[in-house]
């Protein structure tokens, strides 16, 4: 886990472990997609992408629940691993 915010604000120290990193995977809590599109934005193009809204989670209404959690760790998994 690293800050989506230091590659946003193009922080040299954060950029290159952030490059370093075997995979990265970027999670989106909603259809801005703000941490995708920094990501992009600061050069990086080898990485996936979870949207959550694409599992039918909602910012601010959808609940924290053993269920949701399982289901964004599921297809975190999922994506890691392909």
């Amino acid at each position: 886990m690293f800050c989506t915010t230091g590659i946003g604000g193009r922080i040299s120290g954060i950029l290159k472990t952030s490059e370093a990193a075997d995979s990265i995977l970027a999670i989106d809590g909603c259809p801005l997609n703000c941490v995708k599109s920094s990501l992009e934005q600061a050069g990086f193009t080898a990485f996936k992408h979870l949207q959550l809204t694409d599992l039918g989670l909602e910012k601010c209404k959808s609940p924290v629940t053993e269920e949701n959690i399982n289901k964004v760790a599921a297809r975190a998994a999922e994506l890691i691993c392909s």
